[in-house]
C-alpha cells in the first residue's frame, strides 16, 4: 500500500506527509471529498495544522486521492483502528508488552502468543506498526494482570525478539 502511495505522490514533497498522517488516524475520504474519522468529519485545517502544511495541500492531496481509482479505493474503505489501551494500562490493572523485532519476520505474534498462552496469560489487545510507514516498527500487547518473571524471561529468549519493554 505505502508503495502505491509514494509512487503516486513521488512528484510532491509535502503531500505524503499529509498522506501518512490520514493513513496513521484511519482516516477515509468520501465521494464528496470531505474527511471523516470514523463517522466524524475533519476539516482540512485540522489535518494542515497536525502535519504543519497549508490547508490548500491537504486539499489538493485529498483532490489527487479522488482522482485515483486505486488511492481512493483505499481512502474510501479505510477505518481508524480504535483506541490503544497501552497509556492507560495501569488504570486497567493490565500490563503492555513493547516488543521489537524484525518486523518483516515471520512467526513473531506466532512465538510472543505461544509463550503468553502456555503462561495462563490473556491477551486484550494487539497493534503492530506496518514497517513500510514505520521506521522502527514494533508490536505492542496488552494483557490482563502482570507479568511472572518466567514469562518475561521465555519471551526474553525467544531469537525473533530483539527488546522487550514492559509497561505496568
Amino acid at each position: 500500500m505505502w508503495k502505491n502511495v509514494k509512487t503516486e505522490f513521488s512528484r510532491q514533497v509535502v503531500r505524503p506527509d499529509v498522506v501518512r498522517k490520514m493513513l496513521e488516524c484511519g482516516m477515509r475520504i468520501s465521494d464528496d471529498m470531505k474527511i471523516y474519522v470514523d463517522d466524524v468529519e475533519v476539516d482540512y485545517t485540522a489535518i494542515a495544522r497536525a502535519v504543519d502544511v497549508d490547508r490548500r495541500v491537504v486539499k489538493q492531496t485529498v483532490e489527487q486521492i479522488r482522482k485515483s481509482e486505486n488511492l481512493f479505493s483505499l481512502f474510501a474503505n479505510i477505518r481508524p483502528l480504535g483506541a490503544s489501551l497501552a497509556g492507560i494500562v495501569s488504570q486497567l490493572g493490565y500490563s503492555a508488552i513493547i516488543i521489537e523485532g524484525d518486523p518483516r519476520s515471520p512467526g513473531v505474534m506466532a512465538a510472543v502468543a505461544e509463550i503468553l498462552s502456555r503462561n495462563g496469560t490473556v491477551v486484550r489487545q494487539a497493534l503492530a506498526d506496518d514497517p513500510d510507514m514505520v521506521s522502527d516498527a514494533k508490536m505492542t500487547l496488552v494483557v490482563e494482570g502482570h507479568l511472572s518473571g518466567q514469562t518475561i524471561a521465555e519471551l526474553n529468549d525467544l531469537p525473533v525478539i530483539k527488546s522487550l519493554k514492559i509497561l505496568k
